[in-house]
């Protein structure tokens, strides 16, 4: 949890290439215990002109927690999560890898590149809000994010 003496809502960035699984998200975060605004984008190349504040991204705000999604279209979320992690003003905002692959490769491939969390979305429309509770709960309540 951000807490500075001064309210400010926690920003998200959803990458996620899915409308149904990114309706469901934001659905999930808008009704967090914890004021948060949620920024969704669809593929890796918008994702990084957000966290480059780029283009038509020049005035968003930096996040302070990333969900990004591995399989987009175009620049994958791995080269996405290499991108970040490789950046020294952006390495610091927690990544939490959300995906439909289980395979081993993609987690070890993940947390060899410093993501913060690996989460299989489940397929099942309820098991998969219940997941995003979860998220919310920790990063949101439990921990504490890094502000810069």
């Amino acid at each position: 949890m951000i807490d500075d003496g001064a309210f400010r809502p926690i920003e998200i960035l959803l990458v996620e290439d899915s409308p149904s699984d990114a309706n469901l998200t934001i659905k999930g975060f808008s009704n967090a215990r914890i004021a948060n605004n949620l920024h969704w984008v669809e593929d890796g190349e918008s994702a990084m002109n957000y966290l480059l504040l780029q283009g038509e991204f020049a005035d968003a705000m930096r996040p302070d927690l990333i969900l990004l999604d591995l399989n987009l279209p175009g620049m994958d979320g791995r080269e996405v999560l290499t991108e970040i992690k490789s950046d020294p003003n952006l390495r610091f905002i927690p990544v939490v890898v959300m995906t439909t692959s289980n395979d081993e490769q993609d987690i070890s491939y993940s947390y060899n590149l410093n993501a913060n969390c690996y989460v299989t979305k489940p397929i099942d429309v309820y098991q998969f809000i219940q997941v995003l509770q979860l998220i919310k709960d920790f990063w949101l309540v439990a921990a504490t994010l890094p502000r810069k």
